[in-house]
């Protein structure tokens, strides 16, 4: 019997462990292949708890950072897609032309088309139409994921559930609402979310693989965004299961 398998499409290094990292762990205890693939080198990141000079290399600290939370959470094959960090909305690197934003969705999306072909994964996964909280990138990599799967479908292929990941929008009603007030006009409203994963039991090495990215974790972990989107989340993940609206078609 073929072991059952989990790829999941994320924009930059960290995001893995932060929006899926129980998941993740979840699939690799019950013995299942997890295949991440990583769109950005995530060069617009923080350089927390490093010398300013270190930008320039960013890329490399962070492939390194992401090497080790994929070794804490269990990932059997890392892929790289290379395209650069876009930046949040409205950044001047949204512009650059090497950016993931910039990228051909067209050539995004056959990329993953060979991906998903090669693999054959029985759950993608992959954000949601609005990209959490409409990071270009992350739009991004949803569009060129929900692009590929489409070819693939046509062809005769789908993984039997495709999973868009959602932070609920009761969950981002508990951030605090003077420093991310942003964030407090997103989330998935509560009625939508179909799956809700309890990784209580994987927390401890989920919050490792989140430490694992040095560079984006502050002193103080639990001030930071990250930090309170763990805390408001409290143990579990949360997915729309998008495969549900073709299953209800055949």
């Amino acid at each position: 019997m073929r072991t059952q398998s989990l790829l999941l499409v994320h924009a930059h290094p960290d995001d893995e462990s932060i929006l899926t990292g129980g998941l993740i762990l979840r699939a690799h205890d019950a013995g299942h292949r997890v295949v991440l693939v990583t769109c950005t080198g995530g060069e617009e990141g923080e350089v927390h708890n490093l010398d300013e000079a270190i930008r320039p290399r960013l890329a490399e600290v962070r492939e390194r950072e992401l090497r080790a939370a994929c070794a804490i959470l269990g990932v059997d094959r890392l892929v790289l897609l290379g395209y650069r960090d876009s930046g949040m909305a409205g950044w001047p690197a949204n512009d650059r032309p090497d950016s993931f934003h910039r990228a051909s969705l067209d050539e995004v999306a056959k990329r993953l088309v060979l991906l998903l072909w090669a693999e054959q994964p029985d759950t993608v996964v992959a954000y949601g139409p609005d990209g959490t909280y409409g990071h270009p990138d992350h739009l991004k990599a949803h569009r060129a994921t929900a692009a590929a799967l489409d070819v693939l479908r046509r062809e005769g292929w789908e993984p039997a559930r495709t999973l868009w990941h959602a932070v609920p929008r009761s969950a981002v009603e508990r951030l605090d609402g003077t420093a991310h007030a942003a964030l407090r006009r997103v989330g998935t409203p509560d009625a939508e979310v179909s799956d809700t994963v309890d990784v209580r039991d994987v927390l401890a090495r989920k919050r490792q693989a989140v430490a694992a990215h040095v560079s984006q974790n502050p002193p103080d972990l639990m001030t930071a965004l990250t930090g309170q989107v763990l805390e408001a989340m409290g143990g579990y993940e949360h997915y729309v299961d998008e495969s549900r609206k073709y299953s209800s078609v055949k």
